[in-house]
C-alpha cells in the first residue's frame, strides 16, 4: 500500500490536534510534519506514538524536507491563503476545512492548483450529516418559494454566519433556479432581528457555550413547514471526511468544493 504523507498546518489547533491524531491512527497515512505559528521545539509531541512529527513555523521550508502529499489546513483565512500559495506551487496538495474563504480566494485556489497539476478540496464541514443536509436541501429547495436558516456554534466562533451556511444556502439557490421569497419586515423593534439575507434566505446566527456545531434548515409552503436539522456532538465526526478527503485529493488536479462532492450522492 503506497503511504500518504500528510502536513498538518495549524497543528495545535483545535481541529489541528485532531486531524495530526487520526493520520497517526489511519492505515495508509504518515504524518510527515506539523506547522504552527510559534513553535519552540523541533519535534511535536504526540501522545499516541513514539514516532516524531517535524515541527516546524516555516511551511515552505518544512515541505522541502518531509516529501509531504497533503496538507491539511484548518486555520484561518489569511492563514489558508497564505499556506496555499506556498503548498500548490510545491506540488503538493491541500484539504482546507477553513471557513471564510471569499470567492477570490477559492478562484485563486483553483488557478493555482491547474497552474501546477495538482488537487485542492475545500470543504466548510467535513461531518457527513452536514454533506447530507446540504444535498436534501438543494433537493427540497426545488418544492418551496420560503426558507430560512438556524445556525448554532459556540460563542469561541469568531465568524457569523458560518460557512456551512452559506454553503447551505447557496446550494438551496442552485437547486430553487431564483431567488427565495423574504418577506419585508415594516417595522423591527429590535435591529437585524430578522437575520441576515441571502438572496431571500434569512440566515440567523446562534453563538452560545453549550453549542458545538449545527443548523436547522426550514422550508414553507402554503399550510406546512419542512424542516431538517443537522447536529455535531463532538469533532470526531468530522474526521472520517478529512480523511476521506486526503484520500481522495492526490488523485485529483483543480477545486473540489464540499464534502458532498466526494460522497457520489444523486
Amino acid at each position: 500500500m503506497e503511504i500518504v504523507r500528510v502536513v498538518v498546518n495549524g497543528a495545535l489547533g483545535r481541529m489541528g490536534q485532531e486531524v495530526t491524531n487520526a493520520v497517526v491512527r489511519e492505515p495508509g497515512m504518515k504524518a510527515v510534519g506539523a506547522v504552527e505559528k510559534e513553535v519552540t521545539q523541533q519535534y511535536l509531541p504526540l501522545a499516541e506514538t513514539p514516532e516524531l512529527v517535524p515541527f516546524s513555523s516555516d511551511l515552505g521550508a518544512l515541505l522541502k524536507r518531509c516529501n509531504a502529499d497533503v496538507v491539511v489546513d484548518f486555520t484561518n483565512p489569511e492563514v489558508s491563503i497564505a499556506a496555499a500559495r506556498i503548498v500548490i506551487k510545491h506540488k503538493v496538495s491541500m484539504v482546507i476545512g477553513t471557513t471564510g474563504l471569499s470567492v477570490e480566494n477559492l478562484k485563486e485556489i483553483e488557478r493555482l492548483c491547474m497552474d501546477n497539476g495538482v488537487g485542492a478540496i475545500v470543504a466548510s464541514d467535513f461531518s457527513l450529516g452536514a454533506a447530507l443536509l446540504v444535498h436534501l436541501s438543494r433537493y427540497a429547495a426545488r418544492f418551496y418559494d420560503r426558507a430560512e436558516i438556524v445556525e448554532m456554534h459556540s460563542d469561541r466562533k469568531i465568524d457569523a454566519p458560518s460557512g456551512t451556511s452559506i454553503t447551505t444556502a447557496r446550494a438551496m439557490l442552485q437547486g430553487h433556479g431564483r431567488p427565495f421569497q423574504n418577506p419585508e419586515v415594516r417595522h423591527e423593534t429590535v435591529d437585524n432581528t430578522r437575520g441576515g439575507n441571502i438572496d431571500g434566505i434569512a440566515v440567523h446566527s446562534v453563538r452560545l457555550p453549550g453549542f458545538l456545531a449545527g443548523q436547522d434548515v426550514i422550508f414553507s409552503g402554503a399550510g406546512e413547514t419542512l424542516s431538517m436539522r443537522h447536529n455535531a456532538i463532538n469533532r470526531e465526526c468530522y474526521l472520517p471526511g478529512v480523511l476521506l478527503a486526503i484520500k481522495k485529493v492526490t488523485g485529483q488536479q483543480g477545486l473540489t468544493i464540499g464534502l458532498d462532492a466526494l460522497l457520489d450522492l444523486e
